[in-house]
């Protein structure tokens, strides 16, 4: 019983830690226009998992923001919506990219003191 509440505790915990940076990552994955399952592909490629019930609302969220924009593409057989950065969130990610690089530094110290 104890491993399996320290295992619940650390997947906690690794959620919260993801739940931080997951406004970066997906910013930083819309430098191109991409749709919601691509970008999800996209995470699961480079080892992140992520679920559509975390991803959808925080992209309807960053585009009432003014932080992304979407267009609905009806060329494929199905139409799809594409996010991609406004030129206010391309200066956000700019900003949370130096951010992270002064959060990042900050934490290799208090690691390895």
């Amino acid at each position: 019983m104890e491993t399996e509440n320290a295992t619940k505790l650390l997947k906690n915990f690794s959620l919260e830690l993801r739940r931080g940076t997951l406004v970066l990552s997906i910013l930083s994955q819309l430098k191109e226009p991409k749709y919601g399952y691509q970008l999800l592909a996209s995470f699961l490629e480079k080892g992140m998992e992520l679920d559509q019930g975390t991803i959808y609302p925080m992209l309807r969220r960053l585009e009432q923001q003014g932080i992304l924009e979407s267009n609905w593409s009806v060329e494929q057989p199905r139409p799809r919506k594409y996010y991609h950065l406004t030129t206010k969130g391309s200066e956000i990610l700019e900003w949370l990219i130096k951010e992270w690089e002064k959060q990042t530094e900050v934490m290799k110290r208090l690691l390895h003191e």
